[in-house]
């Protein structure tokens, strides 16, 4: 092949695939729970699809072709076992919201947050990505066999038939059938509340979340709990230890949040969900990055509050490591 030729079949290949690139990121992220190995793979399924792209005889769509190879490719990351949970996929909360954490565990890879920035930008696929990313729907995921995830997100989000599934997992649609009835159940097990989660769409509930904020921001712990759900939730990864409870999630927070000021809470969004970078000062007067704060709102109360310590993530959010004082 000439170069020509090469540089007009890479032209038509970007062309041809690059819309799919997003819808491809959020669906490896729900299969593998990670933002950066999601974006692994999918680097990955382009280098594997550009190569095999001469051999493409259109027996299926472009957008079918991508997605199996995309698959694949999750599962074999998969196969060394790597479970992404949040604590409270691990144990118990804690009891004692005024003790010390439980030692971390660097053996354990978290479940990170999706930013909704990544999603299709198509509103209607937007709609459905939101929903098909929120937290507690990834973290459900991961207590699936990986073959199950996949069988689960084929045939529920992406609308395959079971005779398609079965043939890119090379097995029969009897046991895919089987399989997406287990993972269906071990699902809604995994996940009671997620009927219930409702979008900052309307005012009420975006001052909510404003009023959450301000609430953070100023320490002002009787305020932030008069805006929780009296079973809310309060987990930190990568610390394992959690909080179920208003009053237990109140009683934690006053121990660690005591100074108006000390933190910045910048607007965003992930997993269809509303979220805040979050900055604390520190001695030199500046405010640095410090977590990535995602809220599940319930009704008119916000029901879970998940707090990733994990400031890498701040530049796949678009965030700068520092931001302005107030």
């Amino acid at each position: 092949m000439s170069s020509t030729t090469q540089e007009r079949a890479g032209a038509d290949f970007a062309r041809l695939t690059d819309p799919f690139r997003r819808e491809l990121l959020a669906h490896c992220y729900r299969m593998l729970g990670s933002i950066h190995e999601a974006e692994d793979v999918v680097q990955e399924t382009y280098l594997l699809a550009w190569r095999a792209y001469g051999d493409f005889e259109g027996r299926s769509s472009l957008r079918t072709w991508l997605y199996k190879i995309a698959t694949r490719a999750c599962l074999k990351a998969l196969e060394r076992g790597t479970r992404r949970p949040l604590p409270s996929g691990l144990a118990g909360p804690s009891d004692d919201p005024e003790g010390p954490f439980g030692p971390r565990q660097p053996e354990t890879a978290w479940l990170h947050p999706f930013p909704d920035t990544m999603l299709a930008p198509d509103p209607a696929a937007t709609v459905e990505s939101r929903h098909t990313t929120r937290l507690a729907f990834a973290a459900a995921l991961q207590h699936l066999p990986p073959r199950q995830r996949a069988v689960l997100l084929l045939r529920e989000v992406l609308a395959w038939r079971a005779a398609e599934v079965a043939q890119l997992l090379n097995t029969t649609t009897a046991s895919v059938n089987s399989s997406l009835q287990r993972a269906r159940t071990q699902l809604a097990a995994a996940d009671p509340v997620e009927d219930k989660v409702m979008e900052p769409t309307d005012p009420d509930q975006r001052a909510l979340v404003d009023n959450y904020a301000k609430a953070f921001e100023d320490a002002d712990i009787p305020a932030m709990m008069r805006l929780l759900t009296e079973d809310a939730v309060f987990e930190m990864p990568p610390m394992p230890t959690w909080f179920a409870g208003r009053d237990n999630v109140g009683a934690f927070l006053a121990t660690r949040l005591r100074t108006p000021g000390a933190m910045r809470m910048v607007p965003t969004s992930a997993n269809g969900q509303p979220a805040f970078a979050v900055y604390m000062r520190q001695e030199d007067g500046g405010y640095h990055a410090h977590a990535i704060l995602v809220l599940t709102l319930v009704g008119k109360r916000i029901n879970r509050i998940t707090m990733f310590h994990e400031p890498d993530l701040f530049s796949t959010f678009g965030m700068p490591d520092h931001a302005p004082s107030p």
